[in-house]
C-alpha cells in the first residue's frame, strides 16, 4: 500500500483581461504538493474541504493523512496557489486510494471547491483553457514563443475581498466589447495565432473595479507593451500583472520592474503537461 506521495501543479493565471471566470493558462512554475497517510496535519479549512471531497466522490472509505507545501508559487497574489493546494490534495489521495477517480472527475472537484473553473482547467491539464460554470472546458498547448512577463508585487490580495469590488452589473456596451475580447483570445490561443492577442486583453468587467487595490496595473502593462509587449492584464484578482510578448521578454520584464521596483518579475512560459504525480 503506498504510503506517501508527491504531487506537481503549474501556477496559474486566469481571467487573461476579459476572460472574467473563464479564462486561463498554465505556467512554467510549480508547487510540490505531498499527502501521506496519518502523522500531524496542519489544520486547513481548505484541504479538510478538500479531502470530504474526494472521499465522498470516490466512496472509499476515509483515512488520516498528513500534507505540506512546497514550491514557487507565492499566495494570493493571482497565480493560483488555492488550485495548487486543493489539486494536489485531491490527485494525492486518489493515488494512495488507488486511482479511484479518474483526472476528468478530479479536475471537476477542484473546480466545484474553487467556485470557477479558471485556474481548475489549466492546473488540471496544462496549457490554455477556456470553461464554462459546468466545468465544460476547451484545451489547448501554447507555444514556447509566447512568454508571460510577470509581476509580483510584494503585498496580497485577498480573491474574496477583491470580488467584493465588483459591481452588481454593467452596461450592455461594456459586456459586447468583453465578449469580443475574450473570443478573439480564445482564437488565437486555438489557432496560434498570438498577434490576435494586441488589443484584445483589455478588459471592462472587473479590472476598472481592482485598480483601486492594483494602482501599479495600468502603468505596468503600458510599460509593458511601450517595450514590446501584446498586452497585458491583471492575473486573476491580482497583485501580479502579466504581459504576453513574442519577443524582447527582458526588455519588457525590466521595463514593467520600473515600475515597481520593489516587485519580482518572471519570465516564463506555458506548461502543457499540468498536474502531475512524481512518486
Amino acid at each position: 500500500m503506498m504510503e506517501e506521495v508527491k504531487v506537481r501543479i503549474p501556477a496559474t493565471s486566469a481571467n487573461l483581461g476579459p476572460g472574467f471566470d473563464c479564462l486561463g493558462v498554465a505556467l512554467d512554475c510549480h508547487n510540490v504538493v505531498t499527502v501521506a497517510r496519518s502523522g500531524p496535519a496542519p489544520p486547513s479549512a481548505m484541504v479538510e474541504a478538500a479531502g470530504q471531497a474526494f472521499f465522498a466522490s470516490a466512496r472509499t472509505e476515509s483515512f488520516a493523512f498528513s500534507w505540506q507545501i512546497s514550491g514557487r508559487i507565492p499566495r494570493s497574489r493571482g497565480l493560483g496557489s488555492s488550485v495548487s493546494v486543493r489539486l494536489g490534495i485531491l490527485h494525492g489521495l486518489n493515488e494512495l486510494s488507488g486511482r479511484p477517480l479518474d483526472r476528468l472527475t478530479l479536475y471537476r472537484l477542484c473546480a466545484e471547491l474553487e467556485g470557477h473553473p479558471d485556474n481548475a482547467a489549466p492546473a488540471a491539464f496544462g496549457g490554455f483553457a477556456a470553461a464554462r460554470a459546468d466545468s465544460v472546458f476547451f484545451r489547448c498547448e501554447v507555444a514556447p514563443a509566447l512568454h508571460f512577463v510577470v509581476l509580483i508585487p510584494d503585498h496580497e490580495i485577498e480573491t474574496e475581498a477583491s470580488r467584493g469590488r465588483l459591481p452588481v452589473g454593467i452596461s450592455h456596451a461594456d459586456a459586447a466589447r468583453n465578449t469580443a475580447h475574450a473570443s478573439l483570445i480564445t482564437a488565437a490561443f486555438a489557432s496560434g495565432q498570438y498577434k490576435l492577442l494586441r488589443g484584445s486583453l483589455r478588459d471592462w468587467l472587473h479590472e476598472p473595479y481592482r485598480e483601486a487595490a492594483n494602482p501599479h496595473l495600468r502603468p505596468a502593462v503600458t510599460a509593458g507593451v511601450a517595450a514590446g509587449a501584446l498586452g497585458g492584464y491583471l492575473s486573476g484578482s491580482g497583485s501580479a500583472v502579466a504581459c504576453l510578448t513574442l519577443e524582447n521578454p527582458g526588455a519588457v520584464a525590466a521595463a514593467m520592474q520600473a515600475i515597481v521596483p520593489s516587485a519580482s518579475v518572471h519570465v516564463l512560459v506555458a506548461d502543457n503537461t499540468g498536474a502531475t504525480v512524481l512518486s
